[in-house]
C-alpha cells in the first residue's frame, strides 16, 4: 500500500517539464498522476510512476536533483463528505498530511497522500474502511 513518489526540483523556465516528461517517454516510463507545485523561480514536480526506482536513476543520471517518497493513495467514493470522514480518521490518530492532490472520475476519486507517519495511516484507514490503493494498481 505503499507507493513510490518522485519529487523534481525543476527551475521554473520553458522546456523543463518537457525535458522529464521526455527523459520518461523514451525510457518507456508512463506517469500514473503529477502535480507541479510553483513559486516564481523554482516548482516541485511530484509523480507516481511505473518502475520508480528506474525513473529515479535516469533523472538522477541527467542531471535533475530527484528523490523518492513513501506515500499513500485513498480510493474513495466520490461523493460528498467522503473525504472529509478520510481526513478526519487521520487527524483523530495523530497523522499529519503534509500535501496531497486528486482526482474523480467513473464514482470513484484517487488522493495521493504525503504523510507524517505511512505505517500508522495505513493501519488506521484500513481499521476505518477506507480503501487504500496498491501501488500496482496505480503504477503501470
Amino acid at each position: 500500500m505503499i507507493i513510490k513518489q518522485l519529487s523534481v526540483f525543476l527551475e521554473n523556465k520553458s522546456g523543463r517539464l518537457s525535458d522529464v516528461t521526455e527523459a520518461l517517454s523514451e525510457n518507456g516510463i508512463n506517469i500514473s498522476a503529477l502535480s507541479v507545485a510553483d513559486t516564481s523561480e523554482y516548482g516541485i514536480l511530484r509523480l507516481i510512476v511505473g518502475r520508480p526506482e528506474k525513473a529515479y536513476e535516469l533523472l538522477k543520471n541527467l542531471g535533475f536533483s530527484v528523490s523518492l517518497t513513501d506515500v499513500i493513495c485513498l480510493i474513495i467514493p466520490n461523493e460528498s463528505g467522503t473525504l472529509y470522514k478520510a481526513i478526519k480518521v487521520l487527524a483523530s490518530n495523530g497523522v499529519s498530511i503534509e500535501y496531497m492532490y486528486a482526482y474523480a472520475m467513473n464514482g470513484d476519486a484517487s488522493v495521493i497522500m504525503k504523510v507524517s507517519e505511512v505505517n500508522k495511516a495505513i493501519e488506521t484507514l484500513t481499521e476505518n474502511d477506507v480503501e487504500l490503493a496498491k501501488a500496482s494498481e496505480i503504477c503501470n
